[in-house]
């Protein structure tokens, strides 16, 4: 019998699809040869600094630096209450253990994702229990059936996978230590008051200095005015067109003086067309998704997306086997792609109003083995979606059209460009005139990205024109931008060192060398931790500083921690542990001599208050009686729970409960005092799967079997409960 531990219960259920397993028992599927069982993500984490020693429970100054002589691993923290263990976690370890001590399992098999955190998921819990049965892995980049089934016969024993389980470790490893000593010292150095910490990250702060960079260089920019000449000319046969004065290749002048004496000298000339250019020119589709660049697409052409919502929803579509592995570098395929590939395009081509255009080619810019960085770039399975919310099209039509644009025909245009000299030797510059006119639309038909032609008159060289307007214009340069998801994630996908633009090979070079500031998986959580512990805003679709993320960035002494090419280094020595070029021991050394100085450091430092944390404790309203223990329900951040869930009591109603997120709606204050109150609640406009609305009331009853509660619809009016 083979045991597969699966990341995720949606995992085990395409592994248990595709061995034709039918039988569910509490936490494992069984049958075929097979049982298949899962985490939920990780169900063990280190033991907190108290843990090891108790003095460590307080706060003091002290106390710090502390490493542990060897890190040690405890069931995961309830959410709700960091001080109690999480009891789902708690049992389904418990399922897990038993299953692996059976006699009849010979052997255990990791299914967990391919990538760092995948693999310390899995071999937490599996080492944890030291068993001395083999461990195998199996490695997938999309949960399809027949990938499934080509993978379990492709398993792989899981001490191979070492180099990944170091880098893994060691990035564990090192965030714990930095992140315990520094966050802790910093808070009783530069904070006034309890309840909230000062969060220091080897990943947090230099994405924190990238944007506070941004912001100075805007509030720093001084305007500058210059000036530029145009001209409109009129050719022999009437046709009109418009030149832009250059001299020396500049077309910008500081000396508004310059210019109006070129602009006297126009008066009454004529000019000879000296030069014409026409150039047939492709314009290649933009290569396929990795994770940060569909990120960046998605965050900046729809309102209301971050690139942690993107992930999320990519996440999903990869559990329902519609796309491959999203947390990807690489924006090409592995060569040994190209037949299943091909398969993928002649199901997705079907019924499209350009099929016929549609052509497989197996070229060096889809397929290139030199530029995959550990997997391959996003794209669809083979498996078309019968039904997907609103969210999971958006994102699956975004990677869809982007796969199907590298098999359209490239685009075409051709681009003039005409020299116009005024018959005057006074005048030293010329007119440049550029025209581009669309002939092939090729893969710009798939997302209907429409080009603006600019069309010149057909001219020949040493025609004369004549001057019929001219106009000197003024304008001022425009500060950078601020930073947005989008141009953040550019920024730490290549540590800096990328080229503006996405498509270049300077940027694939960057992508590939190593060195970023976190990791595909880990960037999106990283600014969403900034916008939650108040270091940076959004605005718009801008990202800006907070006065704290200001202060703490001018304040907090270890500059290393705020350097980009310090933190890219640590990451692409990560990359060198999974390579086998660094070993996790030397680089954890590197970590604990690092955070040791780095203690001092800030213990050094003079006592400065930065941020100031309010003892005043807001009023909470009781929206009603908790139906499990008689205590009040109130409000938090993620949810409508029991005000005694210390004590134990778990009733919940999440604010984002999937149930009603199916139908498009989330509880409401209202909704949630009307169902305490009366049992149930009359819920209008819900969302049929099939787009139609309808009204429903709900009641939230606790399962006869479990503790939890789940909805029951009824679409008659129901008694009051009295």
């Amino acid at each position: 019998m083979k045991l597969i531990i699966t990341e995720k219960p949606s995992v085990a259920k395409n592994i248990a699809d595709a061995l034709k397993i039918k039988s569910r028992n509490d936490g494992y599927f069984e049958g075929n040869g097979h049982i298949i069982t899962w985490a939920f993500g990780h169900l063990l984490q280190l033991l907190d600094a108290k843990d090891y020693d108790e003095k460590m429970a307080k706060w003091s100054m002290e106390n710090f630096p502390f490493i542990p002589p060897n890190f040690r691993y405890k069931v995961k923290s309830d959410p709700r209450n960091r001080g109690k263990e999480d009891l789902g976690a708690k049992k389904q370890l418990k399922i897990i253990y038993s299953l692996i001590k059976r006699n009849d399992v010979d052997m255990v098999i990791s299914a967990c994702d391919f990538d760092r955190e995948g693999q310390i998921i899995g071999d937490t819990i599996i080492y944890n229990l030291k068993t001395q049965k083999p461990v195998f892995r199996l490695l997938l980049n999309e949960w399809t059936p027949v990938e499934v089934l080509k993978g379990l016969q492709q398993i792989k024993p899981n001490n191979e996978m070492k180099p990944l389980q170091d880098a893994g470790i060691g990035r564990q490893w090192a965030d714990w230590v930095i992140g315990i000593n520094l966050t802790s010292v910093a808070t009783l150095k530069y904070q006034k008051g309890k309840g909230k910490a000062l969060n220091i990250g080897r990943v947090l702060l230099p994405t924190l200095k990238i944007i506070y960079d941004r912001d100075k260089a805007i509030e720093s920019f001084i305007p500058e005015e210059y000036f530029k000449l145009t001209a409109t000319f009129k050719t022999h046969d009437g046709k009109e067109y418009e030149g832009t004065y250059f001299e020396n290749e500049e077309d910008k002048f500081k000396n508004k003086a310059t210019l109006e004496e070129i602009e006297q000298a126009l008066q009454n000339q004529t000019a000879t067309i000296i030069d014409k250019q026409v150039e047939r020119k492709r314009e290649y589709p933009p290569y396929l998704f990795n994770l940060s660049n569909l990120q960046g697409y998605i965050t900046n052409k729809y309102k209301g997306w971050t690139s942690d919502k993107v992930l999320k929803v990519a996440q999903s579509l990869y559990e329902k086997k519609y796309i491959t592995y999203p947390r990807t570098a690489s924006v090409v395929l592995e060569e040994s792609l190209i037949d299943k590939t091909a398969k993928v395009l002649n199901n997705l081509k079907k019924g499209l109003p350009y099929e016929d255009e549609i052509k497989f080619t197996s070229s060096k810019r889809i397929f290139d083995n030199s530029k995959v960085e550990s997997h391959s770039a996003i794209i669809p399975t083979y498996l078309i979606p019968k039904s997907l919310t609103k969210d999971e099209e958006l994102v699956y039509i975004a990677i869809k059209n982007r796969f199907i644009m590298q098999f359209m025909p490239v685009a075409e245009y051709e681009e003039t460009k005409i020299i116009t000299q005024i018959n005057n030797s006074n005048i030293k510059g010329i007119f440049v005139s550029k025209g581009k006119v669309q002939l092939v639309e090729g893969w710009k038909k798939v997302e209907k990205v429409e080009s603006k032609d600019t069309i010149l008159p057909f001219v020949n060289i040493n025609d004369t024109v004549t001057i019929v307007d001219h106009k000197l214009s003024s304008h001022v340069t425009k500060p950078p931008k601020h930073h947005t998801e989008k141009t953040l994630l550019r920024v730490m996908e290549t540590c800096g060192k990328g080229h503006e633009d996405e498509e270049s090979e300077e940027m694939m070079a960057a992508i590939l060398s190593g060195y970023s500031i976190g990791t595909p998986a880990t960037r999106a959580e990283t600014i969403k931790k900034l916008k939650d512990v108040g270091y940076i805003e959004t605005q718009n679709k801008n990202l800006l500083c907070t006065d704290l993320g200001k202060r703490l960035v001018e304040t907090f002494p270890v500059k290393d921690l705020f350097d980009l090419e310090f933190t890219g280094r640590l990451e692409k020595t990560l990359s060198d542990i999974e390579k086998q070029k660094f070993t996790k021991e030397n680089f954890l050394h590197l970590i604990f001599d690092f955070t040791t100085r780095s203690v001092a450091t800030i213990k050094n430092e003079k006592d400065i208050i930065i941020n100031e944390v309010s003892q005043e404790k807001k009023s909470v309203e009781v929206l009603g009686k908790c139906p499990v223990c008689g205590h009040g329900i109130i409000e938090g951040q993620k949810g409508f729970g029991c005000s005694n869930w210390k004590n134990g009591c778990k009733f919940v109603i999440w604010k984002n409960d999937k149930f009603l997120a199916s139908m498009k709606k989330k509880p409401s204050k209202t909704m949630v005092k009307s169902l305490l109150k009366n049992g149930n609640v009359l819920v209008k406009g819900l969302t049929s799967k099939k787009g139609n609305k309808f009204d429903a009331h709900l009641r939230y009853e606790k399962n006869p079997e479990s503790e939890y509660f789940s909805w029951k619809m009824e679409f008659q009016p129901t008694t009051d409960k009295r």
